[in-house]
């Protein structure tokens, strides 16, 4: 099991557990179906990792108005 999902941090940060699977399942679509460039290194992580990570990181945000994830400007 992921490390991040045990703790409630990261629910906390997107604002409970609906919104946190609504922009997992939103990325993961945009990096396996849609081709998206990961926003963090790899580093042999999964696809799953790889989003929990750039949430955690504050790479990517959820705009809730159109439903799109957002890529956070000025994260680095």
């Amino acid at each position: 099991m992921i490390e991040a999902l045990k703790s409630d941090e990261i629910v906390k940060k997107v604002g409970g557990r609906f919104k946190l699977c609504a922009l997992i399942q939103r990325r993961l679509r945009e990096l396996v179906i849609d081709g998206a460039r990961p926003l963090i290194e790899r580093d042999g992580r999964t696809d799953l990792e790889l989003v929990i990570e750039e949430i955690l990181q504050d790479k990517i945000t959820m705009d809730w108005s159109s439903g799109e994830v957002v890529e956070v400007k000025g994260s680095e």
